[in-house]
């Protein structure tokens, strides 16, 4: 008589610990903003996700703090942008952590430069070249013709980590295909019409976008990657200016505009702030909205 009463309770205290275990939800853990706006959409609110860096950052260039290793020992995801732009910060957080299942190489980990092809791959590096990329340009993501194959992708990696909620993630991830080739036809309509614009960048972060609509570069305002413009290089930036008709100045919104606004001045061409990431600028909100005030900026 003991017996049979002690079998269904043992199986009730079981199931009372696995319960609220799967109950609980995934936590993911992205470096950037944008990704976890991505994340959001493909998950909504089966997921809690957090992103690490702040949108009006640097990227380059995040300051480490130990909200940060908390975010990071409980996560089972970690999603990163990749081609080496966490290289000077994640690192260190990542083995402070120690949380072995969202290291490089495992289930719990995606880097999603690993499913787009990079631009300017230097042939070496070396400290000359200022602050280069050796895997390339990490900002691929500027182009929105990028962003469904890194949907895709993290559509696939939340489906493995949490199979039981696949369906939900394919059906959410088919919605956003779609809402998102609908927008983007939109903004490259707006966008081919700047075909053939010359623009000066502040630094390399809008090439893809460059690429994709046919813009052409003629400089930059760092004279190399990371590095500070000097006098003799604006100097050498307003000949390109006399001898050419810019159409914009490129800044981002994390470097100081000082010469961008001094070349503005001087030769009457706008500089535009063009945001990098959700929450650069008050209205880049998510990833949508990211997108539609890059091309309103632009296009106005």
């Amino acid at each position: 008589m003991k017996r049979t009463v002690l079998i269904p309770l043992a199986v009730a205290m079981i199931a009372s610990v696995a319960a609220p275990l799967r109950a609980e939800r995934l936590k993911v853990v992205t470096t950037y903003p944008y990704i976890a706006s991505i994340v959001e959409q493909i998950a909504k609110d089966t997921v809690r996700v957090d992103a690490l860096a702040r949108g009006d950052y640097d990227p380059h260039t995040i300051v480490p703090k130990p909200s940060f290793i908390a975010k990071l020992r409980k996560a089972h995801l970690l999603i990163i942008n990749g081609a080496q732009l966490e290289i000077g910060w994640l690192p260190p957080l990542l083995k402070q952590a120690n949380n072995a299942s969202v290291n490089p190489g495992t289930r719990g980990f995606l880097d999603l430069s690993g499913h787009v092809t990079l631009i300017d791959v230097p042939k070496s590096v070396s400290r000359a070249q200022g602050d280069v990329h050796p895997d390339g340009n990490p900002h691929y993501y500027i182009d929105p013709h990028v962003i469904p194959r890194l949907a895709r992708a993290i559509c696939t990696k939340l489906s493995e980590v949490d199979s039981r909620n696949a369906a939900m993630y394919k059906k959410n991830y088919d919605e956003f295909a779609a809402r998102w080739k609908a927008k983007r036809a939109s903004w490259d309509a707006k966008l081919r019409r700047l075909k053939a614009a010359k623009v000066i960048q502040y630094h390399k972060n809008m090439d893809y976008l460059l690429i994709r609509y046919g813009l052409v570069r003629m400089g930059t305002v760092e004279p190399l990657p990371g590095i500070p413009p000097t006098s003799k290089h604006i100097a050498e930036l307003e000949k390109i200016f006399e001898s050419n008709t810019i159409r914009f100045i490129l800044q981002d919104v994390y470097n100081a505009d000082d010469s961008s606004r001094h070349l503005s001045k001087k030769f009457g061409v706008k500089m535009v702030k063009v945001p990098h990431d959700v929450g650069a600028v008050r209205e880049a909100e998510g990833i949508f909205s990211l997108f539609d005030e890059m091309v309103r900026r632009l296009t106005q």
